[in-house]
């Protein structure tokens, strides 16, 4: 019986095109999987264009103010009357202070801008003073 020398024996190679395959394969799966799991607490409006938009955290609570003028808070329809009342108890269900509360303001384009100053007022006086504006990227 004859054994093959070190010499005659076919260096294996670690082929690495079909790792990068796989890799970038990956990291596409993760990245549209991470877009679907995205919730936006508010109703869906006709937002303005902006083109300096930023994107905003959905964690945070989100007024939304339809062309009917009607107010929802996260999707939960109050009146211009209780709105500070429940910012305050939506507040204090998170355990946050009202002082790090950011609201999203999430107006239609045929909601007078008089009437989304108001509801910001309204809102500062319930105590909380981080506003952003929504808009349509």
């Amino acid at each position: 019986m004859k054994f093959k020398s070190s010499s005659e024996l076919k260096r294996t190679k670690i082929e690495i095109i079909p790792m990068i395959d796989t890799m970038f394969f990956l990291l596409v799966f993760f990245m549209l999987s991470s877009l679907a799991l995205t919730k936006m607490m508010g109703l869906p409006v006709n937002l303005p264009p902006a083109g300096s938009a930023p994107s905003q955290d959905s964690n945070k609570l989100t007024l939304t103010i339809d062309k009917d003028q009607r107010i929802f808070l996260n999707k939960d329809e109050t009146g211009f009357a209780s709105l500070a009342n429940q910012l305050n108890s939506q507040v204090a269900a998170t355990g946050q202070k009202l002082e790090d509360v950011s609201i999203i303001i999430n107006a239609d384009t045929a909601v007078s801008h008089g009437y989304v100053v108001k509801c910001i007022d309204e809102a500062r006086n319930a105590g909380i003073t981080h506003f952003a504006i929504a808009t349509q990227p």
